[in-house]
């Protein structure tokens, strides 16, 4: 199977998701929940209020409701921005009004500078993993071209995760919150796992036919582990499939980060990493 050949048709598929993200990211940015920006998280339980009527007590009282989840069971989390005591006493008793069996199972301040930490953080961990599988990759293989390859297709798939969820944003009103940084830390790992085992079917078979050239050694390894990797990303898809459409709200835009993250990291092990190794190795031959 040669599938190498189509390493141009990869790269211009590479080049408009890349760019299409940035773009987006750019000119539409993200939508940042309270995790970010600061606010108060709610959760509530009523058996008389429904959706429509908590926007309506929020909107007599001037708050602005910014995200509302149903929980199941009749639990309701609501995030809005933060508010004082007084502010929060009579958007009760307006609920009361209307409920008055209505229980309160937690509220909470989650400030702004809390989301500036993790965001530092996040960016703090996304470039010492790929410092520490840089080295580690590169000094696995005996080659850095492995692990140059293998840290940009991981990078690539975050761009794209990051460009995917501001086309959301914008469009569907997803936001990013604290679980979206672990679906981005999570897409590392699955972006990693599959490159790495076409890397070391590679390397078996530099040992064996060391006269093969590059691109049909990474035709043989990727036709023998292209079963297994679909086989295993697909149990994945399937699973983070059904939570999308079956999950609770809470849930649902981390499957899709997640699911989106499993799907590009699928793609970029045959068509990000190998082709890079392949040209790295043609390039470094002409030197």
């Amino acid at each position: 199977m040669n599938i190498m050949k189509l390493r141009p048709l990869f790269l211009v598929i590479s080049i408009i998701l890349l760019t299409s993200s940035v773009l987006s990211i750019i000119f539409w940015g993200f939508k940042p929940s309270i995790d970010f920006t600061g606010g108060a998280v709610w959760e509530l339980n009523s058996t008389k209020i429904n959706e429509d009527n908590f926007k309506e007590v929020f909107t007599q009282n001037q708050i602005e409701l910014k995200e509302f989840n149903n929980l199941g069971n009749n639990n309701y989390s609501l995030k809005f921005i933060d508010v004082t005591l007084a502010q929060k006493e009579i958007l009760n008793t307006s609920l009361k009004e209307i409920d008055t069996d209505i229980k309160e199972l937690k509220f909470e301040s989650v400030g702004a500078i809390l989301g500036r930490e993790l965001l530092k953080k996040t960016i703090f961990a996304v470039i010492l993993t790929s410092l520490f599988l840089f080295l580690f990759i590169g000094r696995r293989f005996r080659d850095f071209s492995f692990g140059t390859s293998a840290v940009l297709a991981m990078l690539h798939d975050t761009l794209i995760l990051m460009g995917s969820f501001s086309v959301l944003g914008h469009f569907f009103g997803a936001q990013l919150d604290s679980l979206f940084v672990t679906a981005i830390l999570t897409t590392l790992s699955s972006s990693v796992h599959d490159t790495v085992v076409t890397f070391d079917r590679i390397r078996e078979l530099k040992k064996q036919t060391y006269q093969l050239d590059w691109v049909k050694l990474s035709n043989q390894a990727v036709t023998e582990t292209l079963t297994r990797s679909i086989n295993n990303s697909m149990t994945i898809i399937f699973m983070l499939t059904s939570l999308v459409f079956l999950g609770g709200d809470t849930t649902r835009w981390f499957a899709t980060a997640l699911l989106i993250g499993v799907i590009c990291g699928t793609y970029s092990s045959i068509g990000v990493a190998i082709p890079l190794v392949i040209f790295f190795k043609k390039h470094l031959k002409k030197k």
